[in-house]
């Protein structure tokens, strides 16, 4: 598809590959070619899961500060909205969504990995959020996608320092969910994918709807978004048959269509 941003499927899982040399800087057309990755494997009803990958040397070291270098504020202003529009583009994938991190995710690239649900580091990776250091702070989610995930105070600290941290310590903190040896991180992702490719597609949908919704408002509003996905699930052919072989076979033998 694009120049710097491909889809790869295979096995039921769609793979976003970053490819754009030496760093996966993030560039305007990065940006945009990320939201047309993200509308393909949306769309795409033999993508049941998705993985965010930059390849085995680097995930994405942040966005091209030579492009925002010179921009004036009414510049950055109308680019700011891209900035946010492209990470928004993958949180919103209703899929299971993995982040494969490899060598550095920093700034938007990090930004890009916390709109993933999922995050696969290997030993040798380095996240966080520079910006900082810069004399500015995170613009595509990372202020509020990072507390959200880690709490405010990690997060500020993260974000005031600038400082690198290692799969260890994202770890520690929540930050990644899983550290593999770095040569296992995409194989190690594709396992993980793997397991959601038979299982039923519009529940997965509806579970990571009713979550990510449910953080931005009131417990009452929540329960409410939960009452209403749950009750519509029992309108899709995955519900009959998850409940039709569970009181005929036993849990976990339904093999479900995604309908």
């Amino acid at each position: 598809m694009g120049e710097f941003v491909r889809v790869e499927v295979g096995d039921g899982v769609g793979t976003i590959r970053l490819d754009r040399p030496k760093m996966n800087a993030l560039n305007a057309q990065v940006q945009r070619e990320l939201i047309e990755a993200a509308t393909v494997v949306t769309g795409d009803a033999d993508v049941r899961a998705v993985i965010v990958y930059g390849g085995e040397r680097v995930f994405a070291a942040g966005a091209d500060i030579k492009e925002m270098a010179d921009m004036s504020y009414a510049e950055m202003s109308a680019h700011s909205t891209l900035l946010q529009e492209f990470t928004t583009a993958l949180a919103a994938i209703p899929k299971p969504v993995i982040a494969a991190i490899t060598g550095y995710a920093l700034g938007g690239g990090l930004e890009v990995a916390l709109a993933a649900d999922f995050r696969v580091a290997g030993e040798g990776a380095k996240v966080g959020q520079p910006e900082i250091k810069l004399g500015i702070i995170p613009g595509a989610g990372g202020t509020q996608r990072l507390a959200r995930l880690v709490g405010p105070a990690r997060a500020k600290d993260l974000i005031f320092s600038g400082r690198h941290v290692g799969s260890a310590e994202a770890l520690s903190i929540g930050l990644v969910d899983r550290v593999v040896p770095d040569a296992e991180v995409y194989t190690a992702a594709r396992a993980w994918a793997a397991e959601f490719t038979a299982g039923p597609a519009l529940a997965l949908r509806a579970a990571k709807q009713a979550v990510n919704a449910g953080l931005e408002v009131d417990l009452a509003t929540g329960l409410e978004i939960e009452r209403v996905q749950f009750a519509a699930l029992f309108a899709t052919e995955d519900q009959k048959t998850g409940m039709r072989s569970f009181v005929e076979e036993g849990p976990g033998k339904a093999k479900f269509a995604g309908r």
